[in-house]
């Protein structure tokens, strides 16, 4: 029995929660760096805060789609994991600027911890949005549903990373005392949490999740298949998985690998080398920060137009073909990233991250949901975060070591080797199998 068609607004709705978690986690991509660097960490030191975020969603995100799939509550199935994880992530964003407060004579320490209870918020409130997507609609609807998706993940993304240029064209300081984290950075995080809370309310309170018995039904299944959806053995789960997240887990390693090295050292990689559109002076560090942000927020643009098309595209040409394209301009954005110095130009190699960012979004994800069943569809949508995390934690263990002994200290050839990581991405797509 066929899922009923949803609206247009009923799929907006199912994601519109993750347009404020991707507020909060584009704010986290921009200014990480730079917190960590006013609080006392060096360049060598950067790739290992950053491990916070992938180690978070290697853990919680299995866990989460597990008992996510077994939870059949008034609320709904997923719904409850959203709404309890954003609470956390909005305390999260208002305590980290505070990190130098907390703990005075230790903040790096303090904003460490922070950074981790950050990131095992933001994973419990994001991994659900990926099932709650496949158990709502119908296969002819799903890449539809996922393309909406991406289009507010991107559109959230845009909002987090131009949030401290606007607060400083609205008069907050860019600059503080050394060991303190900037005013327009720290009001970014309590607006950004505000937002992240209030978006997710529109999702809990607008969706409304099948009861069981209407779910086993439209799956095809009835209530003597209820065992069916008892809590798994891990061992059991990895015996089943499907072969095409194998194969994706290989596009999604080099791709996601290409990303972090991007998010860590973009800012110390143009530092020194960005300059001023109309003076050609060098910008200063505080500068360079605030166009960093800018950057973050120019890739997400292209990525929310680029998924307007994504579906339409993807029907006549196949989703792997868009996909294998997508990355391919990704990897010519990361080669022109480290190619030229003006500042104004630089937005320019954004775009193609930007394609292939929208690619990455959305593609893996239509392509995992026609070969995963529904009842394991959390679970497996949890596994599947591994091909995110274990790229990032890789990258962010060799990182400094590469950085300081392969490439001399000089963080713009990690942006080359992103470049590289990318094409391979592309290549890798041909031997994706995927189901019809």
């Amino acid at each position: 029995m066929k899922k009923p068609e949803l609206s247009f607004r009923q799929i907006w709705n199912l994601s519109f929660g993750f347009l404020g978690v991707q507020i909060g986690y584009s704010l986290q991509n921009s200014n990480t760096s730079t917190i960590f660097e006013s609080l006392g960490a060096d360049l060598h030191q950067l790739s290992y805060f950053w491990l916070a975020a992938p180690v978070a969603g290697l853990v919680v995100q299995p866990i989460v789609g597990l008992f996510s799939d077994g939870t059949w509550t008034r609320f709904g199935r997923r719904i409850p994991f959203i709404l309890g994880g954003a609470v956390i992530s909005a305390l999260a964003l208002a305590l980290m600027p505070n990190a130098p407060l907390l703990l005075a004579f230790a903040p790096l320490a303090m904003g460490a911890f922070i950074l981790l209870f950050m990131d095992l918020s933001f994973n419990v409130t994001m991994q659900p949005f990926r099932a709650l997507v496949a158990d709502m609609l119908d296969d002819s609807q799903k890449t539809k549903g996922y393309v909406v998706q991406t289009f507010l993940i991107n559109l959230g993304a845009v909002i987090g990373a131009v949030l401290p240029l606007i607060l400083t064209k609205c008069g907050v300081a860019d600059s503080a005392p050394e060991g303190s984290v900037s005013p327009h950075i720290a009001c970014s995080y309590y607006i950004g949490g505000a937002i992240l809370l209030l978006t997710v309310l529109v999702t809990s309170f607008r969706t409304k999740e099948y009861p069981p018995e209407q779910f086993m039904l439209y799956n095809g299944e009835d209530n003597a298949d209820a065992a069916k959806y008892e809590k798994p053995s891990f061992a059991e789960l990895m015996r089943n998985i499907p072969r095409v997240m194998l194969q994706l887990g290989v596009v999604q390693f080099f791709s996601w690998a290409a990303l972090f090295l991007m998010w860590t050292y973009l800012k110390p990689a143009i530092t020194g080398v960005v300059t001023a559109h109309d003076t050609g002076l060098l910008l200063t560090d505080g500068q360079t920060q605030t166009w960093v942000g800018v950057l973050n927020g120019t890739y997400p643009v292209p990525a929310c137009i680029a998924s307007l098309f994504l579906g339409g595209i993807a029907a006549k040409w196949g989703n792997k073909t868009v996909y294998a394209i997508c990355l391919l301009f990704g990897a010519a954005g990361f080669f022109g990233l480290a190619s030229i110095s003006d500042q104004y130009l630089l937005m320019l190699p954004m775009v193609g991250i930007g394609i292939a960012w929208a690619g990455i979004l959305a593609m893996p994800y239509s392509i995992l949901s026609l070969a995963v069943e529904a009842r394991r569809m959390g679970v497996y949508m949890g596994i599947f975060n591994f091909t995110i995390t274990i790229p990032q934690i890789v990258v962010g263990l060799l990182g400094g070591v590469i950085v300081e002994y392969l490439f001399g200290g000089r963080p713009m050839w990690m942006l080359l080797l992103a470049g590289v990581f990318m094409m391979l991405a592309a290549v890798s797509v041909a031997f994706v199998k995927e189901r019809k």
